[in-house]
Parts: structure tokens; C-alpha cells; sequence
């Protein structure tokens, strides 16, 4: 079990940790040959080459390197050889068997790390035999211990990865429910709009019908109604259409109109109003020469409004709202901004939601307008949107400043 490395760089570090035991390990011997030790010659080399080499198969095939290393050991030990540090390779290759396999298989590969190790002691003759067997239980258990650890921490780390994708996927999934969730929405809320702008047209056009030779004025106003409104269904439509054959590339089918009405930013002092009673301290401020939205856009804008000041109020408590519509020739800007409430007013977390945004932003997009949300300095909270202008008359409008405090009905 290895992550966060790739087979090849792995390769390569234990073929460099083999190759450096070994060199080390022959190195020692050579610089330290006490009397009476045979000559540490080519033979000698070889068998600390076969007691440490096999280490570069240590995580590719551990039980090979682990029996190869004792092998080798015991080979140099038994020909007579002056004590090294060759034993290391056998007490690696075993640390390296517990972390890639179970309890229960490392402790039979114990077993010939044990009986190398402790030969390996006991010939060096710098001990006595109990504490030889001492230093080689100490050595070994340790590696287990350490090795046994490493496992586990391992296990808990691709535990963990494999939680967190899934844990991202279940996210994702969410996401696109709640976007979907939002589509269907919208979609309700444009179909009662336009189905009350086909209302419109039915009763214009029977009253132009109606009084097209008796009364011509008024039978041109009507026409004129029908053609303004047929305008703005045909808008609404195109809305409608798209939300639905996007729903439908994602697998939905469309709900139900829920028959409720259709607000608009008329009723802005109203909701300002409600919200002053729960808490919230809103004031709204519109500048420019206001443009009249076409009822799916002005619902639109009404919906994200409410939206943000619901987050207000779950989030910062009693909290003053500045609320500012800035009309343009291009467009219309919507600013929702808190001072981020007073100090132990916000209400404790609700689970769940979170998709207040994702819906916001898509509503944004079906009319094909800016949204941005995110803190501001130095507290508090902005929402920012924009829905750009339909072809429609400018009217006169003076800047008003309209606000409602908590408790004020």
C-alpha cells in the first residue's frame, strides 16, 4: 500500500537506498577490521552485496527481499566474517514487509528476521548470548512496532481519500440538484407569467374586436396592449424554453405551475417592511431613470432579493441592509449589502441549504445578467447583480430613500 508516489520514483529510491547500505556497509568494513577476523576480501564484498542489494525489491516483492537479506547475512556470518552493518539490510527489509502486509503475515516473516539478526549478534562475540538475544528482540520489535504503525496510518490516509471523493461527488451531485430544483422553479414562475400575459392578449384582443367600429381609439389601444404584451411572452418564452431544454439535458422534466403570484421589485418596501419586523434594518435607494423589467426579469430580480436578505437574517441576525437599484441605459444593478449584524444576534446554524447562491446565480444566467457575492471589509456581506435592459420607454423617476426599522409596521 504506497500513495503519493509514482511506481517508477519509488523504484528509484529503494534501488538508492540499497546501492548506499551496501556501499556504507563495506565501507565500515574495510575501515574497521579488528585481529583474528579473516581478510575482508571479494568474497566478503559479494555476500554484503547479497545482504543488502535485495532491498530495491523491498516494496515490489517484500517477502524476496526479506529472505534474500537474511540469507545473505547469515551467509557472511557464518563464513567467519568481522561483524558489519549489513545486519540493517535484514532489519529494513522486515520494517518494509510489516507496512505493506497484514499482522498476521509479518509476524511469520519474524521469524527468519529473528534467527539472522540473532546469529548475526551472537557470532560477533561483543555480548553474551542473553544479551544478544536481548538487543535482537529489542531491534526487531521495534521495527514491527514502527512498521505495524506506518500500516496503519497508511490505511487511514486512502480511508480518507476515498471518503473525500466521495464526499466530492455527493457535493457535486447536490450542486446539480439544487440548480435543477432552481430551473424547475423558474420555470413555474414563468409559466404563470406567461400565462397571464395570454390572458392579456385574449381579453385586448376581444375588446379591439369589440369595439373596432364603434370606438377606433380604443380598439388602437388594445392593439397596441397586444402588441407590447405579445413582445414580452414571446421574451418570457424564450426563457422558459431554455430552462426547460437545459432540465431536460440533465435528466428532469418540468413541475407543475404552483399558481402562486408573481411579485416584482414594486413590492421591494413591502418585503423591506416584513423584514423590519423579524429584525433587520433595511434600507432601499434607487437612482436613474428606472426602466420597467418584463415580469420574468423583475420576478427574477424581486426573488434574489428576498433570497439575500433570508441569508441576512439566518446568518448576521439584527443587521442594518443597504439595498441600492441603479438604473442604466444597459442595465439594471442590484446592490444587497449588511454590516455583518450586531454581536450575538445571529441565530445558531441550520443543517443543511447552502444552495441559496447556486440558485441566485442561476436565475441570474437564465436572463443573461452578472452575479457576485462574497464578504466585504471591513464585516459583512454582498450580494451584486445585474439584468441587463429589455426595449422599453424610459420614465421619469426621482431618487427615493425608503426604510424600515425593526418594529416599524
Amino acid at each position: 500500500m504506497q500513495i503519493g508516489r509514482s511506481p517508477a520514483l519509488r523504484a528509484v529510491i529503494d534501488i538508492t537506498i540499497a546501492v548506499s547500505l551496501t556501499a556504507v556497509a563495506v565501507s565500515f568494513a574495510r575501515q574497521y577490521h579488528p585481529e583474528g577476523w579473516p581478510r575482508f576480501g571479494a568474497r566478503a564484498v559479494a555476500l554484503t552485496g547479497v545482504a543488502n542489494l535485495p532491498l530495491a525489491l523491498r516494496r515490489r516483492a517484500p517477502w524476496t527481499a526479506l529472505l534474500c537479506c537474511a540469507a545473505g547475512l547469515t551467509a557472511y556470518t557464518a563464513a567467519g566474517y568481522q561483524p558489519s552493518v549489513s545486519v540493517w539490510g535484514t532489519v529494513l527489509a522486515f520494517f518494509s514487509l510489516v507496512t505493506l502486509r497484514p499482522p498476521g503475515t509479518s509476524a511469520a516473516a519474524a521469524v527468519p528476521a529473528l534467527a539472522a539478526v540473532e546469529f548475526s549478534v551472537v557470532r560477533a562475540r561483543a555480548v553474551s548470548f542473553p544479551v544478544a538475544t536481548a538487543e535482537t528482540l529489542l531491534v526487531v520489535g521495534l521495527a514491527w512496532v514502527i512498521g505495524h504503525t506506518v500500516r496503519q496510518s497508511q490505511e487511514r490516509a486512502v480511508r480518507l481519500a476515498e471518503l473525500t471523493r466521495r464526499l466530492q461527488v455527493e457535493q457535486a451531485a447536490r450542486a446539480r440538484h439544487a440548480v435543477t430544483e432552481e430551473r424547475m422553479r423558474i420555470a413555474r414562475e414563468l409559466h404563470d407569467v406567461v400565462a397571464h400575459h395570454l390572458s392579456v392578449l385574449s381579453v385586448q384582443g376581444s375588446l379591439a374586436r369589440y369595439v373596432f367600429d364603434s370606438d377606433p381609439p380604443t380598439a388602437r389601444a388594445a392593439l397596441d396592449t397586444v402588441t407590447s404584451t405579445a413582445s414580452q411572452t414571446l421574451e418570457e418564452m424564450r426563457g422558459l424554453l431554455r430552462i426547460l431544454r437545459v432540465s431536460r439535458q440533465d435528466g428532469q422534466g418540468p413541475g407543475g405551475p404552483d399558481g402562486a403570484a408573481s411579485p416584482g421589485l414594486a413590492q421591494l418596501p413591502a418585503l423591506a417592511e416584513r423584514m423590519g419586523i423579524a429584525g433587520l434594518t433595511v434600507q432601499i435607494r434607487a437612482g436613474g431613470p428606472a426602466r420597467p423589467l418584463p415580469p420574468g426579469a423583475d420576478l427574477c430580480a424581486y426573488r434574489i432579493v428576498q433570497e439575500a436578505l433570508t441569508n441576512v437574517l439566518k446568518h448576521a441576525g439584527r443587521a442594518r441592509v443597504s439595498i441600492s437599484l441603479d438604473h442604466s441605459a444597459e442595465s439594471l444593478t442590484i446592490t444587497v449589502r449588511d454590516d455583518g449584524g450586531e454581536p450575538g444576534t445571529a441565530p445558531e446554524p441550520v443543517p443543511g441549504g447552502g444552495h441559496g447562491l447556486i440558485g441566485m446565480r442561476e436565475r441570474v444566467t437564465v436572463y443573461g445578467g452578472t452575479f457576485r457575492a462574497g464578504p466585504i471589509e471591513p464585516a459583512g456581506y454582498e450580494v451584486r447583480f445585474s439584468l441587463p435592459n429589455p426595449r422599453a420607454l424610459p420614465s421619469p423617476h426621482d431618487d427615493r430613500d425608503i426604510s424600515a426599522a425593526p418594529g416599524e409596521a
